[in-house]
């Protein structure tokens, strides 16, 4: 943490953002032991339970702890409603990219429009100098050539790690921002608000949509978005032996590779985050000067996923001792409709829990949604073809940097760590700065690869910028 008095003698003044969760009680606890003029502010961000699981108001509790911990510590007690703030920032972004079936991170979003700048511009009229939360990250302050730069890293712990979340933010909301629990594990934090016996120090994390609560996401997405049934359907492997982008994507890979001796990958070994097999310290599989060659428009043709366009013919039949006439689809080596669901928006890639689809031996996860021919389309094991993908384009106008001053240039490669959602170990990737965006070229195929949601890039344990994929 920063010097705790400014240059005039006087203290500085820290908001702490208060939830009532134990990380921010602690983060509270801490800025006061070190001599800071703190006080706290809790914020409303939203008035609807119908959507949660839980049916009620978990703000009114939170808010009731988050009173108790600040008595506790004795510190001043501010209340500010920001929701709506939230509902136009946070929540119609949400269902307008549901809309056009991507997956927004509602998270990052939250701190990058509320809590680091509505939230942050209420503190400061309150006369904070700075804003603390309970985030587990680090921040640190370098001179660069214009003044000084903030970098921030990942949080101590590498199990609570919460850096992604804030890979949207600038360097001036960062120049008021204070984390003061980054350097410490989640027991020790525990720890210590037993040892002051803090009214959150048994609190369970906080779960589901940011400031929201854990929520059943059809159901909270159908406030706006109307159910409308459409069919599912299985991806065959045969499909992919006659699929142009396919091809084109084996063929690519395969002709910017270091050697002949490296074999191409198109499939992921790992199943899961918590199954995940770790980023080892081996050799880029491909040539960069290779890369370099690709033109804009290849490496635009990479980035695609492969769409799918499967066409099911009807027949006729008698059926029964009555003879009686019915119709069913024709077999298709490429697929089949297995189920029904109540809207492609309401799905995901990757996702594998809410499908209802039994019958196979092996979990079926979605591998695409059509939101605008209503299809889901599924694949069945972790090693279906259509789940993995080895390249990703952020857009121009979608790239963000928080080091302003390591902005790549045009035509420049480098090799950072990346991670496409929270709690994904660090992969090892290529990043390729073009005109018509920033491409990401992973050593090993990823599973997901999700539109809407962040891609973030680290150099080492520093987040150096991301992007909406």
């Amino acid at each position: 943490m920063p010097q705790n008095l400014k240059e005039n003698g006087n203290k500085l003044k820290v908001c702490i953002g208060l939830s009532g969760g134990v990380d921010s009680s602690v983060a509270a606890l801490l800025l006061k032991q070190a001599g800071y003029d703190v006080f706290a502010l809790f914020m409303q961000n939203w008035h609807d339970a119908s959507a949660t699981l839980h049916g009620d108001c978990e703000w009114e509790e939170d808010r009731f702890v988050a009173e108790m911990v600040a008595r506790k510590i004795g510190i001043p007690f501010y209340f500010v409603d920001l929701s709506e703030e939230y509902r136009k920032r946070v929540v119609d972004y949400m269902f307008d990219e549901y809309s056009k079936g991507r997956t927004p991170n509602p998270d990052v979003l939250c701190n990058r429009e509320i809590k680091f700048d509505a939230f942050m511009k209420c503190a400061l009229k309150l006369g904070a100098d700075m804003v603390a939360t309970g985030h587990y990250c680090r921040k640190e302050v370098i001179e660069g050539e214009d003044g000084p730069v903030y970098r921030i890293l990942a949080g101590s712990d590498p199990n609570k790690d919460q850096s992604y979340f804030l890979c949207q933010l600038t360097q001036e909301q960062l120049s008021k921002a204070l984390f003061p629990i980054g350097d410490i594990i989640k027991p020790e934090v525990r720890r210590i608000a037993h040892e002051a016996d803090l009214p959150s120090a048994d609190k369970k994390d906080s779960q589901g949509i940011c400031f929201v609560g854990k929520v059943d996401l059809p159901t909270f997405l159908q406030q706006k978005l109307k159910p409308s049934e459409g069919d599912v359907v299985e991806v065959f492997d045969a499909y992919y032996e006659n699929d142009p982008q396919y091809a084109f994507i084996s063929n690519t890979l395969s002709s910017v590779l270091a050697s002949d001796a490296v074999e191409l990958k198109m499939i992921t070994d790992y199943v899961s985050e918590d199954k995940a097999v770790p980023v080892q310290p081996t050799d880029c599989p491909f040539s960069m000067e290779k890369v370099a060659l690709l033109s804009d428009g290849q490496l635009l043709r990479l980035s695609q996923p492969v769409r799918y366009d499967i066409r099911f013919e009807t027949e006729t039949y008698r059926s029964g001792r009555k003879h009686i006439k019915k119709t069913r689809y024709k077999e298709n080596p490429y697929g089949k409709i297995v189920g029904k669901h109540e809207g492609a928006q309401f799905y995901t890639i990757g996702q594998r829990k809410g499908l209802n689809i039994g019958g196979h031996k092996d979990s079926i996860f979605v591998i695409e949604t059509d939101v605008e021919s209503n299809v889901i389309y599924v694949g069945e094991g972790h090693g279906h073809k259509g789940l993995s993908r080895s390249c990703l384009r952020v857009a121009p106008e979608d790239i963000h940097w928080i080091r302003e001053d390591l902005k790549m240039a045009m035509g420049e490669i480098r090799r950072y760590k990346v991670r496409i959602r929270y709690r994904q170990p660090l992969q090892q990737a290529s990043v390729i700065m073009r005109a018509n965006g920033l491409y990401i070229l992973f050593d090993v195929p990823q599973r997901g690869i999700t539109p809407g949601q962040f891609a973030v890039w680290y150099d080492e344990d520093e987040m150096i910028g991301s992007g909406v994929i």
